[in-house]
């Protein structure tokens, strides 16, 4: 009997000092939003805008009314129209009279390069990182030519937003 008391009273003893409530730790974090610059333009460009920046950003003049209408048609009438982008601004990069930075500076102040260009087509300087990577693609990648650099940006969403 003196074990089964000892068994009882050891046993409530443990049930209650083992049942204490649980602190919880209240931490106060401040919110922080994270945006990157580009990720602000909300706008698409409707075909004409698109047609007509990219143009603009590629040969310095206004778009002719007549290759304006023609490109439009082709660019209504096709059904992906990622896909209609890029043959059109491939073909805008292949035509004589485009206005992209020669090799030369893309080789020599490669910042002032990549900040011009952003500036050019985003209407924003680059920040750290995008300059990082552009500046170590163009290093390690002797083909990564100006055009190479513009087609892959203006390729980009942001571009297709303001």
């Amino acid at each position: 009997m003196k074990n089964s008391n000892l068994l009882v009273f050891v046993f409530c003893s443990l049930l209650f000092t083992a049942c204490e409530k649980e602190v919880d730790y209240l931490y106060e974090v401040n919110p922080v939003v994270v945006q990157s610059p580009g990720s602000i333009k909300s706008n698409a460009k409707s075909t004409v805008e698109f047609l007509t920046i990219a143009w603009a950003d590629l040969f310095g003049t206004q778009i002719p009314q007549q290759e304006l209408s023609k490109l439009n048609t082709v660019y209504v009438a096709f059904g992906d129209k990622k896909m209609i982008e890029d043959r059109i601004l491939l073909n805008f990069l292949s035509k004589s009279g485009v206005q992209i930075p020669a090799q030369t500076n893309v080789a020599g102040d490669t910042v002032l390069y990549i900040n011009n260009t952003y500036k050019k087509l985003f209407n924003r300087d680059a920040n750290a990182f995008e300059q990082y990577y552009l500046k170590e693609q163009i290093r390690l990648n002797a083909s990564m030519t100006s055009k190479v650099i513009w087609y892959a940006l203006m390729t980009s969403d942001e571009y297709r937003y303001y």
